[in-house]
């Protein structure tokens, strides 16, 4: 038997009992005969009673519920925090508005009620961040001078774990607040590890092992979060909106996503975008040591790598296949998947 059909019968008992009461006192006033008033309202009370009471019981309290477990924790404690400042308030007004004549009083004391509890959550709510920021200010002021104050929030998306970088980066320091992992990033991850396809299944496979080793090694703390975006399904959508709502960034290597969450708002942090940017600067005259592995696409080219990566296309280099030379850089090109360097072998000394 579920809550809802209970539910549903406590009510119609309820109201049947109180369309009796109310049938027996209007037949006793008519002077007629009350059994029909009783059973006409018993029978409306039950039957309104049967369809209504989960929509004024169950109802608003599960949905009262979704959004408790869709607020972020520090927007509920500010909520709360401003309910119980306006109450005060309420109360202390109370006291010189109960000098008043009846029933003046009592409708100034309720409205007082309702309208500061409304003004205290609203208030907190809208300025958190400030407040909570003074607030730690303060104890930081109460500290000795290595403390920290607490630091923002990080959102890590599907990618950007299955890549594996974050967990050296997160090592290095240059992350310095909570990780969070929502916890339809992680069903995304079982979804992929689960799957029939051997690449996509050892993409996954690698993000949960990745998710581990960051629990485990990481200097700053990760966190597994409940928080969801009920209405949206797609899970770079429910990333956007839950880094709006607690006002963080996403940690991502997702060229999409990055550009989606720059058009509303979002603060994103590129991992591919920190790769390019501490990478070995070279000029144009400056002499390397390439290794030569491939052709190059044009007659005559050859390709190596740099330890970071970046692709050397070398002039006339396809003669020096297998060998490591010395080559000097003529051009670099910076293009959206990242820095190319053009040059052409060492000119022998004559």
């Amino acid at each position: 038997m579920s809550a809802d059909f209970v539910l549903r019968l406590i009510g119609m008992v309820v109201l049947a009992v109180l369309g009796w009461w109310v049938g027996e006192i209007l037949g006793a006033r008519s002077g007629g005969a009350s059994y029909r008033y009783i059973l006409v309202l018993s029978l409306s009370g039950a039957a309104l009673g049967l369809l209504i009471t989960p929509y004024i019981t169950a109802w608003p309290f599960l949905a009262v519920r979704r959004q408790i477990r869709k607020m972020p924790a520090q927007q509920l404690v500010a909520a709360i925090v401003g309910l119980i400042i306006g109450l005060i308030v309420a109360a202390l007004l109370a006291i010189p508005i109960s000098l008043l004549p009846e029933p003046v009083d009592a409708l100034l004391s309720f409205a007082g009620v309702v309208v500061f509890s409304y003004t205290g959550v609203a208030i907190m709510v809208m300025r958190q961040r400030d407040i909570f920021s003074v607030i730690g200010s303060r104890r930081l002021g109460s500290r000795d001078s290595g403390d920290r104050l607490p630091d923002n929030q990080v959102l890590l998306d599907t990618s950007v774990i299955i890549d594996g970088r974050i967990a050296d980066v997160s090592r290095t320091g240059f992350i310095q607040g909570t990780m969070l992992v929502p916890r339809f990033v992680l069903n995304e991850l079982q979804h992929i590890a689960d799957s029939s396809d051997s690449l996509r299944r050892n993409r996954g496979r690698r993000g949960l092992e990745m998710l581990n080793k960051l629990q485990k090694d990481s200097t700053v703390p990760i966190l597994i979060t409940d928080m969801d975006i009920d209405d949206v399904r797609e899970v770079d959508d429910k990333l956007v909106l839950l880094a709006k709502q607690l006002h963080c960034a996403i940690v991502t290597n997702d060229y999409n996503l990055n550009r989606v969450a720059e058009l509303q708002g979002v603060a994103v942090l590129n991992v591919n975008e920190l790769a390019n940017a501490v990478r070995a600067i070279y000029l144009p005259g400056e002499d390397m040591e390439v290794k030569v592995i491939q052709e190059g696409k044009e007659l005559g080219q050859g390709v190596g790598y740099l330890d970071d990566g970046t692709m050397v296309v070398i002039e006339d280099g396809r003669r020096h296949i297998g060998r490591e030379i010395t080559v000097t850089v003529t051009k670099v090109l910076q293009t959206a998947a990242g820095r190319m360097i053009f040059a052409r072998p060492e000119e022998p000394a004559r």
